[in-house]
């Protein structure tokens, strides 16, 4: 039983926790996620000592939220509970900052008895060629306007080409919807199609891992079309894409573009996510020198275990990999 206690209350832990984090150049998207998760179950757990919270407190709280709690989206499906991810990056955090507050402060880490909750992987599923190319077409105009007084008529969306731009980016880099929503003007060189997604809180790139990805010539027009139409165009320091009232396009509002447009187009569940899943694929399909070391390098994951997902998905012969690979048939040893 946690009986250890500490003086320190659970809202000034988490005050300490993230800041801790942040310290050590955790992702912005990894600290909001610990942050908003520990808030959210402070609104539930009375605010004591952080030495006083039991294994049953927190094995109450997950029950919870697995089968009472209803998230309000802002894509919508509001009917809905969390899903086993969803769970599953909740006991994380708990399980971080419970073992912090050991390190830290000596408090007994009722984490040890919490079992982790079941977590089946999710079905990957990419966007086809039709549904890109549905979706690219669905960024230019608006739905159908129908009046009594004229003819119906279609109006060109504001935010076209700007969308365009994110869509085409998305797709030939697999980059996360944090990564692409951190990138500057000056992060991009649209001559080589070398984009530089920075680490730490700066660039979002998971992990605090930075790396280099790169575009191609269509998804390289798209973004020269975008900035040409912007006063800033060529500052590097402003950002990649604008969201509303000029300032940086946030994960929020990314997601809802992606969910609107897959909507008009008649894309069933798109996010921007899917599309880092359908640049893993078809990688593997169409790239000639394409390996699992090299993906893993462009996605920017630190172990191999996802990518090996994609391998399966993308039907790659492992025979014929390493027979290509094979440095003593290639060396003729």
């Amino acid at each position: 039983m946690n009986h250890k206690p500490s003086g320190l209350l659970i809202s000034i832990a988490i005050g300490g926790f993230i800041q801790f984090k942040a310290a050590e150049g955790l992702s912005p998207s990894t600290i909001s996620s610990y942050d908003r998760i520990l808030k959210q179950w402070l609104e539930r757990q009375p605010d004591i000592d952080v030495g006083k919270v039991t294994a049953q407190d927190i094995r109450n709280y997950l029950t919870y939220m697995r089968n009472d709690y209803v998230p309000q989206r802002i894509t919508g499906h509001n009917d809905r509970k969390l899903s086993s991810k969803s769970i599953r990056n909740i006991y994380i955090a708990f399980k971080a900052f419970f073992r912090w507050l050991s390190d830290e402060f000596g408090v007994d880490n009722p984490m040890a008895k919490v079992p982790a909750p079941k977590f089946q992987e999710p079905v990957i599923e990419p966007f086809t060629q039709q549904e890109v190319e549905a979706m690219l077409k669905a960024c230019e105009y608006k739905s159908e306007a129908k009046t009594t007084r004229r003819r119906s008529f279609v109006m060109r969306r504001p935010t076209a080409r700007r969308d365009r731009g994110c869509i085409l980016v998305l797709l030939d880099t697999g980059l996360r919807a944090s990564e692409l929503c951190a990138l500057k003007i000056g992060d991009v060189d649209l001559k080589t199609g070398r984009i530089n997604v920075k680490h730490g809180r700066e660039g979002g790139a998971k992990g605090g891992k930075g790396r280099i990805v790169y575009i191609g010539k269509a998804a390289r027009r798209a973004v020269w079309r975008y900035l040409a139409e912007r006063e800033d165009g060529e500052d590097p320091e402003a950002p990649l894409f604008l969201g509303a009232h000029n300032r940086p396009l946030t994960k929020n509002a990314l997601r809802l573009m992606i969910t609107q447009i897959g909507k008009k187009a008649g894309v069933k569940r798109a996010n921007p996510h899917k599309f880092r899943h359908t640049f893993a694929i078809n990688y593997l399909r169409n790239s000639k020198n394409g390996d699992i070391f090299t993906l893993q390098m462009l996605l920017g994951h630190s172990s191999l275990e996802i990518v090996k997902r994609y391998l399966l998905l993308a039907d790659i012969d492992l025979e014929r990999a390493h027979r290509l690979a094979s440095p003593a048939d290639n060396w003729r040893l």
